[in-house]
């Protein structure tokens, strides 16, 4: 195979704000292998909740660059198992794994959906997320993108009153993600209010790793709650399941479609919902989620609608949710930067 790397800044719409963090730009590497005259392409985010910068994804592949030129492909799975044994992140694993997906589909001239024996007549919309601002900007950001689905960003003094005014501005559902900025008392008192605010679950309200409070949330929470923080890696689902009542599965935390199949099988064996959300990655990183669609029941894919300079094209959200799914084998993904 031949390995390029690439990286790119992608600008946002809006400052992005969490309960933890605030950003105006997103850093992403996209990886390129090309084999038998075709090429596969993969997207890993830079994350300093994590600790991942571009230079020490970069560094970490380059680090194995002729290993990885070297390697015999012939599918994913085993190319996934090899790099395994690498000392990779989680995040540069993603990146390798998501290329090697996109192009092993495109070998085979076949949509990874179809591949992998599913079929795209139902799929879930995929939200738009409204980070945290003052509430009258939060209600600009809304209206600006009509929305059947939307996952608001809280972790402030004003949640109630945000989500109370947004509701007067909205029939849509809306989600809510406080990225681990609540208290377990504190959840289970405003669950019936955000209930009756026609909140459909609530996503990571706790740290990550507060079991003892999760426990407290997962018999008393009269609205159901999903693991994000809480759930990184294939290990982490069977606790997930005692404590959630579903997982938000990320390609860039996991290692890849890889193991995100094998969660979403789990999970499934479990009897829990299950999610996959994205990093504001562009529409390569996105192509990839996309093909997973058929196995969920709750998706965040909305990376491409919040910046402004998308590298590639792909899978590609309509204006009404819907999507709009590419011709080319793999992800689908053309790079166009």
């Amino acid at each position: 195979m031949q390995l390029k790397l690439t990286s790119h800044t992608l600008q946002l719409k809006h400052t992005f704000t969490i309960s933890r963090e605030s950003h105006l730009t997103q850093d992403t590497l996209i990886v390129h292998l090309s084999h038998q005259n075709k090429t596969g392409y993969g997207e890993t985010t830079s994350n300093p909740y994590y600790g991942h910068t571009l230079k020490s994804l970069h560094a970490e592949i380059e680090a194995i660059r002729p290993e990885i030129e070297n390697y015999p492909f012939t599918e994913p799975e085993a190319f996934h198992s090899w790099l395994s044994k690498k000392g990779l992140s989680s995040f540069a694993l993603c990146a390798l794994d998501l290329a090697a997906h996109d192009l092993y589909g495109k070998i085979k001239n076949k949509p990874l959906y179809e591949l992998w024996g599913t079929t795209i007549d139902r799929y879930p919309l995929t939200n738009y997320t409204i980070g945290i601002d003052t509430i009258k900007k939060m209600v600009e950001k809304m209206k600006e993108t009509p929305w059947p689905i939307y996952k608001i960003k809280l972790g402030t003094k004003e949640d109630v009153d945000i989500v109370r005014e947004l509701r007067k501005h909205s029939s849509s559902v809306f989600r809510i993600d406080a990225n681990g900025a609540w208290s377990a008392a504190q959840t289970i008192a405003i669950a019936p209010t955000l209930k009756e605010l026609g909140v459909e679950f609530i996503e990571q309200p706790l740290q990550a790793d507060d079991w003892a409070g999760m426990e407290k949330v997962a018999h008393h929470s009269v609205l159901p709650v999903i693991a994000d923080e809480s759930c990184l890696v294939e290990t982490d689902v069977d606790h997930c399941a005692l404590h959630f009542n579903g997982i938000n599965i990320k390609l860039t935390k996991c290692g890849g479609l890889t193991p995100a199949l094998r969660m979403i099988k789990r999970g499934k064996e479990l009897g829990i919902k299950i999610m996959a959300g994205c990093m504001t990655e562009s529409t390569v990183g996105i192509s990839a989620i996309g093909q997973l669609l058929p196995q969920l029941d709750y998706v965040d894919m909305d990376g491409p609608l919040l910046i402004t300079n998308d590298i590639a094209s792909g899978i590609e959200i309509l204006n009404d949710a819907s999507i709009k799914f590419p011709t080319l084998g793999g992800s689908g993904i053309t790079l166009l930067q």
